[in-house]
């Protein structure tokens, strides 16, 4: 008699289970850690498309507020342009956590309205601060504007005299990952442990 060749049917075992389980865990690990990680890219980079468009409307805002210079040849802006009190709204008290609602849905009572109104130039540095600062929180409630000089005559009455070099930066803080490094700058991160993404922008009026 012919004898029957015996046949075994032959599956998927469990340690090929768990070998396919154990690879598309990690490749979801992979595509979850690309969206995390994205997800904060993005953010910084709606940030800084923002912070350059405010930076160059603080930069047009000083070209429009600028006066011949009483010392020297050339032009400058009131003090009050250079003063850390005209932004980030400085002196405004706000209930929660976004200052754009805070402050930016309605006007402040203690900012000058100078929308067709005269104001005095030191009404309007504070107005304009104002203004720009909601531009800049718009799309970033922690997005803070400095506007400094390099004064290059500490003698006359002028803050920022003429001729010097006017310094715009918008900063904002973002998370550090594990193979992101900031370095110590004075405009951006001055000290240690700072953890800022910056725009700068320089002019001279």
């Amino acid at each position: 008699m012919r004898k029957l060749a015996q046949h075994y049917q032959q599956g998927v075992g469990m340690i090929e289970i768990l070998v396919t389980l154990f690879v598309l865990a990690v490749g979801l690990l992979g595509v979850a850690s690309l969206q995390f990680v994205g997800s904060f890219q993005n953010r910084d980079a709606i940030s800084r498309t923002q912070s350059e468009l405010v930076a160059e409307q603080v930069a047009e805002s000083l070209r429009s507020a600028a006066r011949p210079a009483t010392a020297g040849d050339g032009m400058v802006a009131h003090n009050d342009y250079f003063s850390n009190a005209s932004y980030n709204f400085t002196g405004l008290s706000c209930a929660g956590n976004d200052p754009y609602l805070c402050h930016c849905l309605s006007k402040p009572s203690s900012v000058p309205n100078c929308e067709g109104t005269e104001c005095t130039e030191s009404q309007m540095a504070r107005y304009e601060g104002w203004a720009l600062s909601c531009a800049a929180v718009q799309t970033n409630p922690q997005t803070r504007i400095n506007v400094g000089c390099q004064d290059n005559n500490i003698v006359d009455a002028d803050v920022c005299s003429a001729g010097s070099r006017i310094q715009i930066t918008l900063s904002w803080p973002v998370t550090v990952s594990a193979n992101r490094n900031y370095n110590l700058m004075a405009r951006c991160n001055p000290t240690d442990g700072d953890s800022n993404e910056c725009v700068f922008k320089d002019i001279t009026l």
